[in-house]
């Protein structure tokens, strides 16, 4: 029986972004031996959208009031790459993780499966 799933972020600064994880998110990890964290997060679902172009694959958080998660994180120093924007299916944002990347935020408008 599948009793859960294992996201990996690729990242050029990888210590940043688990210090990031670690520090800004507040995301309990365990420490694997040599600084490898894993961590733990929030309930998760999971979609999948066709495609024409090469498959990829997305990491989205998601929040109940983005406005709020927005506020709080900017106090902390995280850096927005673009300003929240309605997609129709919830309010959209990213943020730039320290080691470059980015990670989508949003607050869905859409029902929701990860409380199933």
């Amino acid at each position: 029986m599948i009793n859960g799933a294992h996201v990996i972020i690729f990242s050029k600064d990888a210590e940043a972004d688990r210090t990031f994880l670690r520090d800004v998110l507040g995301y309990p990890h365990v420490d694997t031996g040599g600084g490898w964290l894993i961590f733990k997060l929030p309930p998760a679902e999971v979609a999948v959208h066709p495609t024409g172009e090469a498959e990829s694959h997305e990491l989205y958080l998601m929040c109940d009031d983005l406005d709020r998660t927005v506020a709080d994180l900017t106090a902390q120093g995280v850096e927005f790459v673009r300003p929240a924007e309605d997609q129709g299916w919830g309010i959209l944002t990213a943020i730039r993780l320290p080691g470059g990347g980015e990670l989508g935020l949003y607050e869905p408008k859409h029902p929701t499966a990860y409380d199933l």
